[in-house]
C-alpha cells in the first residue's frame, strides 16, 4: 500500500514514526514497505515485541520515543508555522526519492508556497564548504544565478559559506531555491540564517524529513545529504577539503546515477583538494552555469508526456492558469507585472512561473518571462478556442 492510499491515519502513522525512526534508517523503511505504517505504530503502540532488524535495547528506545510522540499535536505546530507533510505517492511527491529505496523519507514537511513535485524535475543541487574562501563564495553565487536564469531550481543545505552563496544567488536574481534542513522547518539552522531561511520560504521552499522543533546532529547532516542528492537532477561541489560532507552527497549522487560535477581552485587550496580528487574519478569540470544545464539537460525536456486525454494544462492549480493567463502573448514580462495581472504576490507568482516553466509553458529571459511556443497553442487553448 502506497502512502497515498493510506489517508488520514496513515499520515499520522507516518508522522508518528518520523520521532521514532531516523532519517535514513533502512530498517525502518523496510517495515513501512512490508507492513505499512499504521501496522508499525499498532506495534509500538501496543508495546509488541521487537520487529526483525532491532536488538531489544534498540526496541526499547523506538517504545520510549513512540509513547511520547504526538503527531496532532507536531501537524498543528507545522501547519502554524505555515509548513506540510507530504508523503510517498501523494501529488506533490518528488518520485525520483523513490531511488533511495528503503532509505526514502517517511515524508517531508515542506514550508513554501510551490509546489516541490514541480520544482524537482528541473533543480540542481550546489553544495560546498561552509568556511568557504571568497572564491568560493562567489562562484557558488555566479553559478546560482546563472541556473535560476536559465529556469532551473537550486538545491542546497542552508548552511553558512557555499550553502548560503548559493541560495542567495538564486534569490537575488529573482529565481527559485529550496533548503533541505537536518532539523525542524519551524526551526532555522544555524541561527544566523534566521532571515535567510525565512526568505527562502517566502520566495522558495524548506523542506526537511524531521519533525517540527526537531535538532540537527552531525549525524542528520549526513544523512540529510542522501535527500539533496535524490531530489535534484545533478550535484556540483564548489570547494571542499577532503573530508568535507558536501563530497558525501556527490558520492551519493553518483551512486544514484545523477551527474556529479565540480568547480575547480586553486591548487594550493586545500579547500579545493577534495573537488580535485572528485575530478579525478567520475565528476565533470564545470566553469560556469552553461557548463552546467549543457549536462543536465541531457536527458532532454523534463516536462511531463503531452500526448494522450491528459494534457500538461490539466496539472495546473487554478493559481497557476491565473499567472499563466498574466503573462503577454508576445515578449518578456517581470515577475512584478505579471504578479500585477494576476492579483498576486510577487514570490508567489516567481513560485508559479518555476512551476510552469517545469511543464514547458514559459521560459526565462533575463530579469523577464514569456510564453513558449507550445503555451501559445496549448495553454491557452489553441488555434480552435472558442
Amino acid at each position: 500500500m502506497s502512502a497515498a492510499d493510506e489517508g488520514e491515519d496513515g499520515l499520522l502513522a507516518r508522522i508518528l514514526l518520523t520521532r521514532v525512526v531516523e532519517p535514513g534508517d533502512e530498517t525502518g523503511g523496510r517495515w513501512v514497505r512490508e507492513l505499512g505504517a499504521q501496522a508499525v505504530v499498532r506495534r509500538l503502540r501496543e508495546r509488541g515485541g521487537p520487529l526483525p532488524g532491532v536488538s531489544g535495547k534498540r526496541w526499547a528506545g523506538m517504545l520510549a520515543r513512540a509513547e511520547r510522540a504526538d503527531p496532532h499535536r507536531d501537524l498543528a505546530v507545522a501547519r502554524e508555522a505555515g509548513a506540510r507533510f507530504v508523503t510517498p505517492g501523494t501529488t506533490e511527491w518528488p518520485r525520483q526519492l523513490d531511488d533511495l529505496g528503503d532509505a526514502r523519507p517517511l515524508g517531508l514537511w515542506v514550508r513554501g508556497g510551490a509546489d516541490l513535485r514541480m520544482w524537482a524535475l528541473r533543480s540542481v543541487a550546489l553544495v560546498g564548504a561552509r568556511a568557504c574562501t571568497e572564491y568560493g563564495a562567489h562562484m557558488a553565487a555566479v553559478l546560482s544565478a546563472g541556473l535560476a536564469e536559465r529556469g532551473w531550481v537550486v538545491v542546497s543545505g542552508g548552511a553558512y559559506g557555499v550553502d548560503g552563496a548559493a541560495h542567495r544567488g538564486a534569490l537575488g536574481s529573482g529565481g527559485a531555491t529550496v533548503a533541505v534542513l537536518a532539523c525542524g522547518v519551524d526551526r532555522p539552522y544555524p541561527r544566523g540564517h534566521t532571515g535567510l531561511i525565512t526568505r527562502i520560504a517566502e520566495q522558495g521552499l524548506v523542506i526537511g524529513e524531521l519533525p517540527p522543533g526537531d535538532h540537527p546532529t552531525p549525524s542528520r547532516f549526513v544523512l540529510r545529504n542522501r535527500v539533496i542528492a535524490a531530489l535534484t537532477r545533478g550535484t556540483v561541489v564548489v570547494e571542499a577539503a577532503h573530508r568535507s560532507g558536501s563530497l558525501v552527497t556527490a558520492g551519493a549522487a553518483r551512486r544514484l546515477g545523477r551527474h556529479t560535477m565540480g568547480v575547480p581552485g586553486p591548487v594550493t587550496s586545500g579547500l579545493s583538494a577534495g573537488v580535485h580528487e572528485l575530478l579525478r574519478q567520475e565528476a565533470v569540470l564545470v566553469t560556469d552555469a552553461a557548463d552546467v544545464v549543457e549536462l543536465v539537460g541531457d536527458m532532454g525536456e523534463l516536462a511531463p508526456e503531452r500526448r494522450g486525454p491528459v494534457l500538461p494544462r490539466d496539472l495546473l492549480e487554478p493559481a497557476g492558469r491565473q499567472v499563466l493567463a498574466a503573462l503577454p502573448a508576445h515578449g518578456a514580462a517581470r515577475a512584478e507585472d505579471i504578479a500585477c495581472g494576476a492579483q498576486t504576490t510577487r514570490d508567489d507568482a516567481i513560485a508559479r512561473l518555476y512551476e510552469l516553466r517545469a511543464l514547458g509553458y514559459v521560459e526565462r529571459h533575463g530579469d523577464g518571462w514569456k510564453l513558449t511556443r507550445q503555451a501559445l497553442t496549448s495553454a491557452r487553448g489553441g488555434p480552435d478556442a472558442r
